[in-house]
């Protein structure tokens, strides 16, 4: 008898419907691929107390869910109603056998079941440092597009669910059916990392004014040669009060801030001119391009000339 695997898709309120859709059509491609019948996906929603199937592909044979999914969210996570219904369900589901997964913001519904507490998850990297507040105890690493656990995958960014949906494909119908799905729909193999999309966006909200003050100069005098006792001095303080203090505001040591500055410019020079790689690491502050092309690559996990060439628009 042929193996059948099930995919359940939870629609919560607010998910976004096209990766629902898109996940049943990549699943179904990729099931015809192989001969057809081999992946039943079906559509599961919060109504009341308990989750109910609203849709099936192959309706009137008993459910079996080896995966289910949380889609993304096209609200943003701190207006993200609590899912105690939905949570409940996915801890259910995960104690009969069933894989969870989630894609960008589902991060926050399935945190909600506890079951990613003490362990690796990962989301859209605008939404890290809100999914750590919320859920302490779970290890947000933002920097990878999927995450697999084993009992628990996480995928990072809105459209991650290509990328979470072929990981899938790859794990119950093998590479090379994974690659001609891929092929099929043009669009590429699982991603590994979220580094090359993600903006540094500096935090001013944070309170201090002393530290504020400090990121002002910081940001004006980027491409300089800064010391950090130029930046202690400038605000008054002892340099482990400064650091102490900045670390707790920005998220950042001094220093590891300033690269970041630095490559954020580096990054738009990139996109939007033709200027030579070696000219953009001196006018963002480097004198030595080696180390440049060092720290941009640690930032970003591609090369300045692999940057141009994907997101170039000069």
């Amino acid at each position: 008898m042929e193996t059948v695997t099930e995919i359940g898709i939870l629609i919560y309120p607010g998910c976004q419907l096209a990766a629902v859709h898109g996940l049943t059509d990549l699943f179904r491609i990729a099931g015809e691929w192989v001969g057809g019948g081999t992946i039943r996906v079906s559509h599961w929603q919060p109504l009341q107390d308990e989750v109910a199937c609203i849709w099936d592909s192959h309706p009137g044979t008993p459910h079996r869910l080896g995966y289910a999914i949380a889609p993304p969210s096209i609200i943003m996570p701190e207006k993200m109603a609590p899912s105690p219904v939905a949570a409940r369900w996915l801890r259910d589901r995960h104690k009969d056998g069933t894989i969870l997964g989630s894609v960008c913001a589902g991060a926050f519904v399935l945190a909600e079941t506890g079951l990613m507490n003490g362990r690796r998850a990962t989301t859209h990297w605008a939404f890290a440092e809100q999914l750590s507040r919320r859920f302490p105890d779970v290890q947000v690493t933002e920097d990878h597009m999927v995450l697999d656990e084993g009992d628990i995958v996480t995928a990072g960014g809105i459209l991650a669910w290509t990328d979470l949906g072929l990981t899938l494909v790859q794990r119950f119908l093998g590479s090379a059916t994974m690659l001609a799905t891929a092929r099929f729909l043009l669009i590429d193999p699982p991603r590994s990392s979220q580094r090359p999309f993600a903006d540094f966006i500096p935090r001013f909200d944070h309170g201090d004014d002393v530290i504020r003050r400090a990121q002002h100069h910081l940001h004006a005098h980027s491409a300089e040669a800064l010391h950090m006792h130029e930046l202690h001095e400038l605000v008054g303080m002892t340099e482990r009060t400064f650091l102490r203090r900045f670390t707790a505001a920005t998220g950042h040591r001094p220093n590891a801030y300033l690269q970041q500055v630095r490559i954020a410019h580096a990054r738009e020079l990139l996109e939007r001119t033709l200027t030579p790689t070696d000219r953009i690491a001196w006018e963002v502050g480097y004198s030595d391009p080696a180390a440049f092309r060092k720290t941009f690559q640690k930032l970003t996990a591609v090369t300045p000339s692999a940057y141009r060439q994907r997101f170039g628009i000069a």
